[in-house]
């Protein structure tokens, strides 16, 4: 009688979304006074889901990652998402920053909300399968209880609950 119910913790990113709020992005660095003759680019890679901004300083460069952040939360995107390196000089006094969108959480990330999860001393039982993590028990209570600690933790990147059942 005592059925398993469970849920997975994952971390997904629409990634038509992100391409939607790139598009907008670049056409306002064309249309906007403050950009559109500062040499400023940015170019999205959808096979690695990768940001690529170029700019003649990086007072411009993160000027366009504002904009490019605003794109997205209007699309629904939280921008933890979205993981910034550090700016690089390139050529000719200019930088170069790129954006990788996270998608899928980490053996790291994973392992420590599982610790977090049995921390809690709660009977549900978390384990991490490839990029998720699947958390099973046989109250729907105590999953509840883990979602709503969950969602009052902050592990550097967006977390999404799927598959409840």
């Amino acid at each position: 009688m005592a059925k398993e119910a469970s849920f997975d913790v994952v971390s997904q990113v629409d990634l038509q979304e992100v391409d939607n709020a790139y598009q907008q992005c670049a056409r306002e660095l064309t249309q906007r006074y403050d950009l559109k003759g500062s040499g400023a680019t940015i170019d999205f890679s959808k096979k690695d889901a990768v940001f690529t901004v170029a700019a003649p300083s990086e007072f411009v460069a993160s000027q366009v990652i504002d904009v490019l952040g605003t794109k997205l939360v209007r699309r629904g995107i939280d921008l933890k998402a979205v993981k910034w390196a550090d700016p690089v000089a390139a050529a000719g006094m200019s930088v170069r920053q790129r954006g990788s969108v996270v998608q899928g959480i980490d053996q790291d990330t994973a392992k420590k909300i599982a610790k977090d999860i049995r921390d809690l001393k709660l009977k549900c039982k978390p384990t991490v399968e490839g990029d998720k993590l699947r958390v099973s028990s046989a109250s729907r209570d105590v999953l509840q209880q883990v979602i709503a600690f969950l969602k009052d933790q902050d592990y550097g990147q967006p977390l999404q609950y799927v598959n409840y059942r």
